[in-house]
């Protein structure tokens, strides 16, 4: 285990517009404000398409991570994640978890990491910005490259 205690900075209430691409918004948003790191602690949406990890075939290594998609559509969400600051794309890396239901499928659920979406009438968002420490994803050779969340103080 890993822990640091965060030092919030500001927190915003964010509107995304009806088809807005999720993550597009949420870079030009943190471009804008200056946002390099913080948490989504929740958020509520209506996507008209989702891409989410998952796979429909028998997994080689049930403990390896599924890096496959599967798509949706017409779905209402609720999720949650953080962001850490890439330093050498000079871009936020969001790790954003999704709960959705298929509205016209008895509102069947799905819950996994997002991959994409598109805003179908709203999405509303509250971002925690964290002052400190530094937030950053480091990928790990001995558990398949995945990027994990380090915290760090500031130098």
């Amino acid at each position: 285990m890993r822990s640091h205690e965060l030092t919030p900075g500001r927190t915003f209430g964010v509107v995304f517009d009806h088809g807005e691409d999720f993550f597009e918004t949420l870079r030009a948003f943190c471009r804008t404000n200056g946002v390099r790191q913080g948490y989504i602690p929740m958020f509520i949406a209506g996507f008209a398409h989702v891409d989410i990890v998952g796979t429909c075939e028998q997994l080689t290594d049930p403990s390896a991570p599924v890096w496959s998609k599967v798509h949706l559509s017409n779905v209402e969400a609720v999720g949650g994640g953080t962001i850490a600051y890439d330093e050498a794309d000079d871009t936020i890396s969001p790790h954003v978890h999704v709960s959705v239901g298929l509205k016209e499928h008895s509102a069947t659920g799905h819950t996994s990491h997002l991959l994409a979406a598109e805003v179908q009438f709203l999405t509303e968002m509250v971002l925690v910005e964290i002052a400190s420490p530094q937030m950053r994803r480091t990928p790990h050779p001995e558990l398949y490259d995945v990027p994990l969340l380090h915290l760090a103080r500031e130098d």
